[in-house]
């Protein structure tokens, strides 16, 4: 699907150089939060259990919620008197949660907000192998419980008693009225999606219309001053990508501390039924969307089975153990974890990487740009990387509270707090004064520290609080807002400081102003927008039950799949790659594949039916 006939993703003008507002804020003077105020590539899934008509009012009762929102002066109207459930002894509570990258007490800044405001501290879990059975059998998943991608095991939890049901003593009426009165489409979506009709929780990246235009995450960011330094060869395929980065690795053979250099670096905290960045850069170059063991494409309303010959997944993954063979892939891919990732594309150790926020977010510091160095998009020909249309609805990432809290009213409250501005803006970018104000005009701006937290995450903090702005970011991973839906606390803008007005329209740096020149666009967004790309519009499809004997199966096979997957990344040659993946093949057919393949191509028929209904309206 051509973004041609894609109006309602009509993109706005993003600025895309940092530059400060032009007010007398007091920025960095306070040394806590603002407490008199309160305030997430991969999805637009959402539920198949309700009929095409139902659709249609819901998404009457999401304008309604719009309008009210629109209506609010400010979120504080709506945050609710917590005298009541502030504890006097600070408590901490166990945030079970499928997408940290982090265990253990929250510290830092954020870690300090949640002292000041709730007087509490949070004690992360992340998900490892073993730990959903563990925590279900015990009988306690956690207080707040945070879910991934796999609606199974929510819908299991739902099934065994393990969740809180907000509806229950007026729970989300008393300690989540900003919710309730703002995301009342994603509340009746999660109603519908649990067996028995009741509410536990409510999915992630909520906007406000379905017309809200979604930023790209897919950008191909680039090290664009090496790119520029070999010429600026024409890229037209995954092929033609490895042999620039090839070239690159030539031009620049170390990084900033003297290391090797690499085309690219993995991680594997990520993976969930494939190796993340394996079906990530499929996503990235064809446009398909995650879906259970495989991947779908929104144009086509087809599934491309994770095992397809010649399909999506394999030739990702034949791109990746290319880059491994051409010494182009950092051997350290599989072990290092996201934090080593991490300090490899801050340390200009690898040139590309798919993914927005783990290119040019991490390597674009100030000192690189002062010295012409920089990380852009430049998109493969062939590539038409997925967009995704925002949601009223929600995604599948949902927010909910174990059964067996002893604080159902104060993690209420807390996830009401998320889902306020204040508490969206805080969590994406740092305390309120300290990072971020609003000026006269209701424009969103950055203080000095904000843009310089931005722009390099290693920035101590500061005006009171301990440590770097990493060590204290929001471990908990999820969003409530989509990061590209209306701040209602400012004059309009989105909650995506790429599209504030305090951002200057200039480039911010020789480099940034080369890639402009070469890019024919201002910023990522608008230089993707004149391409091809692929729409998933924002729906009610969510993905359905499988049986415990499918689960069975499902689980074998997936780990099957990831197992022989980084084995194929790692293999010395053709041969042994064209073995692993037989081998592979076969390991996962005799567990049951076929199985999982009849399962998914009829949830693709649901999806595509739960598409044709929102594009209808």
């Amino acid at each position: 699907m051509k973004k041609k006939v894609l109006s309602i993703l009509l993109a706005s003008t993003m600025a895309f150089s940092l530059a400060a507002c032009g007010t007398s804020n007091p920025a960095g003077t306070t040394t806590g939060t603002d407490t008199d105020t309160a305030d997430d590539a991969d999805d637009a899934e959402d539920s198949a259990e309700e009929t095409s008509e139902e659709a249609a009012d819901s998404a009457d009762t999401a304008e309604d919620a719009g309008d009210a929102a629109d209506a609010a002066e400010t979120s504080g109207e709506l945050e609710g008197d917590l005298s009541d459930i502030i504890p006097s002894e600070t408590v901490t509570l166990d945030v079970y949660d499928q997408l940290a990258n982090y265990s253990g007490e929250q510290t830092g800044w954020f870690g300090q907000v949640m002292l000041e405001k709730f007087n509490v501290k949070l004690n992360i879990i992340p998900e490892n192998d073993g730990v959903y059975d563990t925590r279900m059998e015990s009988g306690n998943l956690g207080d707040l419980v945070i879910w991934g991608n796999d609606g199974d095991q929510y819908q299991q939890a739902v099934d065994k008693g393990m969740l809180f049901d907000w509806e229950e003593d007026d729970l989300v009426k008393d300690y989540g009225p900003y919710i309730q009165a703002n995301m009342g489409p994603a509340l009746e979506k999660n109603k519908g999606i649990s067996s028995d009709g009741k509410l536990y929780g409510i999915g992630h990246d909520v906007t406000r219309s379905a017309e809200d235009p979604g930023s790209f995450m897919y950008t191909w960011d680039l090290r664009y001053d090496l790119y520029k330094e070999i010429g600026s060869p024409e890229i037209k395929d995954l092929d033609g990508l490895v042999d620039v980065l090839a070239q690159m690795k030539e031009a620049c053979p170390t990084d900033d501390n003297g290391n090797p250099t690499y085309g690219v670096s993995l991680f594997n905290d990520w993976d969930g039924d494939m190796v993340m960045f394996v079906k990530s850069t499929a996503t990235a170059y064809y446009g398909y969307d995650e879906f259970g063991l495989g991947l779908y494409d929104p144009s086509t309303q087809t599934y491309h089975p994770v095992l397809e010959e010649n399909g999506p997944y394999l030739t990702a993954l034949k791109f990746y153990n290319t880059l491994y063979q051409k010494g182009l892939l950092d051997p350290d891919s599989q072990t290092q974890g996201f934090n080593g990732m991490q300090e490899d594309y801050q340390n200009g150790t690898a040139f590309l990487n798919v993914f927005n926020f783990m290119g040019s977010a991490l390597y674009n510091t100030p000192d690189h740009l002062a010295a012409g160095k920089g990380m852009f998009p430049v998109k493969p020909a062939e590539a038409k990387p997925i967009r995704y249309g925002l949601n009223i609805y929600g995604g599948n990432r949902i927010w909910s509270i174990g059964a067996n809290t002893e604080y159902p009213e104060l993690c209420m409250a807390i996830i009401n707090w998320l889902a306020t501005p204040e508490g969206r803006m805080i969590a994406e970018y740092g305390p309120k004064d300290v990072c971020w104000y609003y000026d006269e005009n209701g424009n969103t701006c950055f203080t000095e520290t904000g843009l310089a937290c931005k722009t390099d995450i290693s920035t101590e903090i500061g005006n009171g609080y301990e440590g770097t702005y990493d060590d204290g970011s929001f471990k908990i991973n999820n969003t409530t807002w989509a990061l590209d839906a209306p701040n209602p606390d400012s004059n309009g803008e989105t909650f995506n400081y790429r599209n504030w007005a305090s951002f200057s329209n200039e480039a911010g740096s020789d480099i940034e102003k080369d890639w402009r020149d070469f890019a024919g666009a201002n910023t990522p967004d608008l230089y993707l927008d004149k391409q091809d790309y692929i729409l998933a519009p924002g729906t009610m499809y969510t993905g359905g039950v499988r049986s415990d004997e499918l689960q069975v199966v499902w689980d074998q096979v997936a780990t099957c799949v990831k197992d022989n997957s980084w084995k194929a990344i790692y293999a010395e040659s053709d041969e042994e790659f064209d073995k692993i993946v037989a081998d592979m093949i076969q390991q996962a057919d005799e567990y049951g594949y076929a199985e999982c393949v009849e399962f998914q191509e009829n949830e693709a028929k649901l999806r595509a039916d739960a598409e044709k209904a929102a594009l209808a309206e």
